[in-house]
């Protein structure tokens, strides 16, 4: 089912053109229930809105009452803006279950912005054999900038390690961030990301990381905070199916009751896409972790190496199961929910890679751009 309806149209009244046209917006809850709203604008105002979804709502009469409370509002606003009119309209003692004035806000403001939803795109895997962290730096790039061009149709990449690494966030310092004395010791290829975030530690075998590329308009209508949580709610259900609990914790990081499952980053690309990727730990070395990340050993210090594997909590202790049927799994899931067709990375897509990996990624102005 789309996310849009509508069609924008004229009409002549009292010798002035007045612009009208009816929308449609939805928004999941990242662990609670779908909101949907349809409307009309008129003139650069809300009309006619109706609030609907599989929530839950008590009293009754609340439901007429959020309506009213975004009537007549004008367009232009956040959605923050639109959720404090609904919070002020609320009768009192109005319990909300699985929805949220924020959430109606996003919903509104997803509805002009024209947002589209998953199941409006043809979803693509990509699961290829291992590559160099060079080669997965680039190929965010040039799958993001494909899909932002239209080239390629929105797509998972599911990726396969060749060997250690350490990927650092775009703006992050290489010396504050990384031992180079241990990161050779150990054999760890150190690369520089374009997304923002913290440093990740990988090792073959031990991380499972994926990548999504989407268009902008999945995530319209949204803040940067909202949509990682937006983006990776399919992850939680797939944990779920493995009989984690697990939750968004803000910014940036999916945890459970026993600690941290993974960390996210986040790329908005000026050719119309959206770069999103995890790193999820399956299990962990910890001491040659702490030797490499400079900052890991301060988060740490206190408390000695013994705690380092409880700050970063493998799901190989949690589910017990093989890290490759984990991912496969989280692969059924997203079919499941989404759709999901398997492909290939194309030898054009490659080869502008392996470009861009020599010319660039691997290149110390790149990684060493922030020293």
């Amino acid at each position: 089912m789309s996310d849009v309806v509508g069609a924008g149209v004229g009409i002549w009244a009292v010798g002035r053109l007045l612009t009208l046209y009816v929308t449609h917006g939805e928004y999941k809850v990242p662990g609670g229930k779908l909101v949907a709203v349809d409307l009309e604008v008129e003139d650069g105002r809300l009309r006619q809105v109706r609030v609907s979804g599989d929530f839950f709502l008590e009293p009754d009469e609340a439901l007429d009452s959020i309506n009213a409370a975004l009537e007549g509002l004008p367009a232009g606003l956040e959605a923050r803006d639109f959720a404090g009119r609904v919070d002020a309209g609320l009768p009192q003692g109005t319990v909300m279950l699985g929805v949220s004035s924020e959430a109606i806000g996003i919903a509104v403001r997803r509805a002009l912005a024209h947002a589209s939803d998953w199941r409006d795109h043809d979803w693509q895997l990509i699961h290829t054999e291992p590559q160099a962290p060079v080669l997965h730096m680039a190929l965010d790039q040039v799958l993001a900038e494909e899909v932002g061009a239209g080239r390629r149709p929105p797509t998972l990449r599911v990726w396969e390690w060749a060997s250690n690494s350490v990927i650092i966030g775009s703006f992050q310092s290489l010396r504050n961030e990384v031992d180079a004395e241990q990161a050779e010791r150990h054999g760890v290829t150190v690369v520089r990301r374009i997304s923002g975030g913290g440093a990740m530690f990988v090792e073959p075998g031990n991380t499972i990381t994926y990548s999504l590329y989407a268009p902008e308009s999945l995530v319209a209508g949204m803040s940067f905070a909202e949509s990682y949580a937006f983006l990776d709610d399919w992850v939680l259900g797939a944990l779920g199916d493995l009989g984690i609990k697990a939750w968004y914790q803000p910014l940036n990081d999916i945890a459970s009751a026993n600690g941290k499952i993974a960390g996210a980053a986040q790329k908005r690309l000026a050719a119309g896409a959206v770069l999103h990727h995890v790193t999820m730990a399956y299990d962990i070395d910890a001491d040659k972790m702490t030797q490499v990340l400079r900052i890991g050993r301060e988060k740490i210090s206190d408390k000695g190496i013994a705690s380092a594997n409880k700050r970063v909590d493998p799901l190989r202790s949690q589910t017990g199961l093989p890290r490759e049927q984990i991912i496969d799994r989280m692969i059924a899931h997203f079919r499941a929910r989404y759709g999901l067709t398997d492909d290939r990375l194309t030898e054009a897509e490659l080869r502008t890679a392996e470009k861009l990996a020599m010319e660039k990624f691997s290149r110390p102005s790149w990684t060493a751009r922030v020293p």
